[in-house]
């Protein structure tokens, strides 16, 4: 199985908003952050989740919006956070979303 995914030139604002507006996605997000590629079931394991089914959804969400590539790879998927398009269309944007991550967990 192939899966899609939008070209640079098709990742929209509001499709990664939404995308990275969920805190378990974001959190996944964060897990790719700084990796080449992981694993699913990797992110799942850091992540915390057992069950592969539930986070099949959030991929999707990510996998369109642009934000993650996500290929197959025998019995798994690879994960691939996409900073360089991501950066290349919103300058900033991915790394004052991760530090803001970062200070809502710091802050009681």
């Amino acid at each position: 199985m192939r899966y899609r995914h939008p070209d640079r030139d098709q990742i929209r604002i509001d499709g990664v908003l939404t995308a990275l507006g969920h805190p378990v996605r974001l959190a996944a997000v964060r897990v790719l952050d700084g990796d080449d590629e992981r694993n699913c079931g990797s992110v799942l394991a850091e992540l915390g989740i057992a069950a592969k089914s539930t986070m099949t959804h959030h991929w999707r969400v990510l996998r369109d919006s642009g934000v993650i590539i996500q290929e197959p790879s025998g019995r798994e998927n690879l994960l691939t956070l996409r900073r360089d398009d991501l950066d290349a269309r919103y300058p900033g944007l991915l790394d004052a979303i991760l530090a803001g991550a970062r200070t809502d967990e710091t802050t009681p």
